[in-house]
C-alpha cells in the first residue's frame, strides 16, 4: 500500500495538468460492525491508514494538503482525529434505519421520511397499499443483514411516530405494500384510503436521490422550508 501510494502521488505531481493534493479513505467495513467497540476500533484503523501514509509521503517530500476520512459510524464514534484535515460524516445529519441497526442512532433520531397516502387494502392478505414504491424509497434493502429487517422502510403515522411492527414489505415501481413484520392481522379500518403515513428509509442517500427537494416539516406539520437537491453523478 505504501509503495502504491508513493507511486501514485509521484505520478500525479509530474503528470501534465495534474497535482497530488492528498489522501482519502472510506471505512465501508464499519457497516459490518456489530458493536460500538468494533466501530471505534475500525475508526482508529481508518485514521491510521491515511495519517501514516501522509507521514510516509511527507518523508519523501510529498505534502498531503488533504487527509480525509469518513463514514457515519466512524465519524460518530472515532475516539481521535489527530492528523486528519477532513471528516466526511455521510448521513449523519439525517440518519437512517441502517444507522439505527448499527447502534449509531435511535429510531427517533431519523430525520428523513417519505410521506405517502393509503390507496387501498387487501384484507385477505393483511396488506395496506400506499402510493410510494421503489421510485420513492429506492430498492435498498440494507437492513436485511441485521437481526431486525425493516423491509423497504419502517411505517410511521403522519407525525412520524412508528406504528408497531408495520414495515414496507414490498415495493413495486409506483406503490408499496405495508404489512406486519410477522405477517399477522392489521386493524384495516384504521387505514382508510387517503390516510397519510410516513416511511423511514433504510438508506437516506438512496431515498433522497429519488426526489428534487427536501421539505422541512415544522412542529405543526407545516412545510417551513424547501431545499433543492443537486442531481447527477
Amino acid at each position: 500500500m505504501s509503495a502504491a501510494a508513493r507511486e501514485i502521488a509521484s505520478f500525479l505531481n509530474t503528470a501534465p495538468g495534474a497535482r497530488f493534493r492528498g489522501l482519502m479513505t472510506h471505512a465501508g467495513g464499519s457497516y459490518d460492525c456489530r458493536s460500538i467497540e468494533a466501530i471505534r476500533a475500525l475508526a482508529e484503523q481508518e485514521r491510521r491508514a491515511v495519517v501514516d501514509t501522509a507521514t510516509m509521503l511527507a518523508g519523501e517530500g510529498i505534502a498531503s494538503e488533504i487527509v480525509s476520512v469518513g463514514s457515519t459510524p466512524t465519524a460518530s464514534f472515532g475516539a481521535r482525529f489527530d492528523g486528519v484535515s477532513e471528516v466526511r460524516a455521510g448521513v449523519y445529519m439525517f440518519q437512517d434505519l441502517v444507522m439505527a441497526s448499527l447502534g449509531v442512532c435511535a429510531i427517533d433520531d431519523i430525520a428523513m421520511s417519505v410521506l405517502t397516502s393509503v390507496i387501498g387494502v387487501q384484507g385477505d392478505k393483511n396488506w395496506v397499499l400506499v402510493d410510494g414504491g421503489w421510485m420513492a424509497m429506492s430498492r435498498d434493502r440494507g437492513t436485511a443483514a441485521f437481526p431486525i429487517d425493516y423491509g423497504y422502510g419502517l411505517v410511521c403515522d403522519e407525525a412520524g411516530a412508528p406504528i408497531k411492527d408495520l414495515i414496507l414489505i414490498g415495493a413495486n415501481q409506483e406503490h408499496g405494500i405495508i404489512a406486519r413484520r410477522d405477517g399477522g392481522p392489521i386493524d384495516l379500518p384504521k387505514f382508510p384510503v387517503g390516510r397519510l403515513l410516513r416511511i423511514l428509509p433504510n438508506h437516506a442517500c438512496a431515498t433522497a436521490a429519488q426526489f428534487s427537494a427536501y421539505d422541512v416539516i415544522g412542529g405543526q406539520g407545516s412545510v417551513d422550508a424547501r431545499y433543492p437537491r443537486l442531481h447527477g453523478w
